[in-house]
């Protein structure tokens, strides 16, 4: 059995609006992942440019957990977070594949080896948000997905078993998303601000309203308090939401692992504390199909609320051993 993880730690688990041991996730984060009990995690986010004391919480969570730790392409400004790879399985090889320009976070590649032998390739992403672009923020996902695509078709041309997680945000083809619940999660933060727009990787409502649109604001902060505008507003927002990136990768027969086990639950990963997508995935490819045998999404762990923990709520998958039919 190979247990897998995905999950968006928040500004690598650092807290920009408190002091002293509040300013650091790293027991809510820690908690969370050693209930799922991971051989391998794929953390988006993982660390801060802003917080380089070390250890890094990244660090400090992986020599808890016992776990190897790989970091992604180095940060080149301070919004850009580092992807990361925690693995208690040996380490094959890693890859970074940076491709400035077309990729907002370098595709960070790690293969291991799995307890019966074989070779897993793990890819960890984190396409770009840029929901404030409009129909541009799409294309620039789509852009993404197919570069992706492009670094992956080699494993797929050998049949080669590998997978790719992360946060894509993007929902998948026929998902449903109660967007009314993001804009009362939203219009909730920027009240808490008070109008001080710290770095702390919580949106802001402009983040996702297109500048031309932001007339529209006192108007979107009165629709969740009504419940008539907060349906048509559902329904606007399902057909306007970005899909493209999902449907390429499901498309070239990647496996959406959560929505393949569970063909009619929501499964809501973001924001943690009223959840109202699905963005955040682990994809395997065809010939892991026959190998799943469960995927959830990790409300707690160890009696701490995912929202405690992050703004994502990580997404978990196991692989069972190889079998004959697995490998025809």
């Amino acid at each position: 059995m190979t247990r897998i993880v995905s999950y968006n730690i928040l500004t690598g688990g650092y807290n920009a609006r408190a002091s002293g041991t509040r300013a650091r996730r790293i027991n809510e984060l820690t908690k969370i992942l050693r209930a799922a009990q991971p051989d391998i995690a794929g953390i988006v986010e993982a660390t801060h440019p802003g917080m380089q004391q070390k250890p890094l919480i990244i660090e400090e969570i992986a020599e808890t957990l016992g776990m190897q730790l790989v970091l992604g392409g180095e940060a080149t400004h301070y919004h850009d977070y580092r992807l990361a790879f925690l693995t208690r399985l040996p380490i094959i090889h890693t890859h970074i594949h940076p491709r400035p320009g077309i990729l907002n976070k370098p595709l960070l590649e790690v293969c291991v080896e799995e307890a019966g032998g074989e070779h897993l390739t793990a890819f960890v992403t984190h396409l770009s948000a840029a929901f404030n672009r409009g129909r541009a923020g799409g294309h620039i996902r789509l852009r993404e997905a197919q570069e992706i695509m492009r670094i992956m078709a080699p494993l797929r041309a050998q049949k080669q078993p590998h997978m790719v997680m992360g946060d894509f945000n993007s929902l998948a083809p026929g998902d449903p998303f109660q967007a009314h619940l993001l804009l009362r999660y939203l219009t909730w933060l920027d009240k808490r601000r008070q109008g001080h727009k710290l770095a702390d990787g919580h949106p802001h409502l402009d983040v996702v309203v297109p500048p031309e649109l932001r007339i529209l604001n006192p108007l979107l902060r009165a629709i969740p308090r009504n419940r008539v505008l907060s349906t048509l507003f559902d329904a606007a927002a399902a057909i306007y939401a970005p899909r493209g990136s999902i449907k390429l990768l499901r498309n070239a027969g990647y496996v959406d692992c959560y929505r393949h086990l569970h063909p009619h639950t929501n499964g809501f990963t973001c924001p943690a504390t009223l959840p109202a997508g699905r963005i955040d995935y682990i994809f395997v490819s065809p010939d892991l199909a026959s190998r799943l045998v469960t995927c959830d999404v990790i409300t707690e762990g160890e009696g701490i609320p995912g929202n405690h923990a992050s703004d994502h709520l990580a997404v978990t998958a196991t692989l069972g051993e190889r079998t004959q039919s697995a490998t025809d």
